[in-house]
């Protein structure tokens, strides 16, 4: 015959009574055992590293923009017409002619009446680098 324990005994059938080998409180006026919420904890983290991301993905793409911006600019200028070599560190004009071709002068853009698209510099990498005039 198999005697009831009380529910508030610990006792099992390889260690007996176990209370105080315990980890853990087992007496009825222990404190309660709970769970900690992390929930928000995660959320906090989720949130943190989306901006993490989304942040990270904005320079990329900003960096991706002006690339193909400098791209563009390059293949522009590596395609239009001229008949000289150009020199680094010189700065050059292009126009565009009536004919709706693109051409690089030397002639600033105030010294004559055409068309002027924009200004460059040759840097040593052969990379041609947009400026300001």
């Amino acid at each position: 015959m198999k005697t009831q324990k009380p529910d508030n005994i610990v006792y099992s059938n390889e260690n007996g009574y176990n209370a105080s080998m315990l980890p853990y409180a087992t007496t009825v006026g222990a404190p309660a055992i709970k769970t900690d919420d992390v929930v928000a904890w995660k959320t906090r983290g989720i949130h943190q590293v989306n901006k993490e991301f989304e942040n990270k993905f904005d320079e990329l793409k900003l960096q991706y923009l002006k690339l193909m911006e400098e791209y563009e600019w390059n293949d522009l200028v590596y395609n239009a017409k001229f008949s000289f070599e150009p020199v680094v560190g010189e700065i050059y004009h292009m126009y565009q002619a009536e004919n709706g071709t693109h051409f690089l002068s030397l002639i600033g853009p105030n010294e004559w009446n055409k068309e002027h698209l924009a200004s460059f510099k040759l840097n040593s990498d052969k990379k041609w680098m947009k400026i300001l005039i």
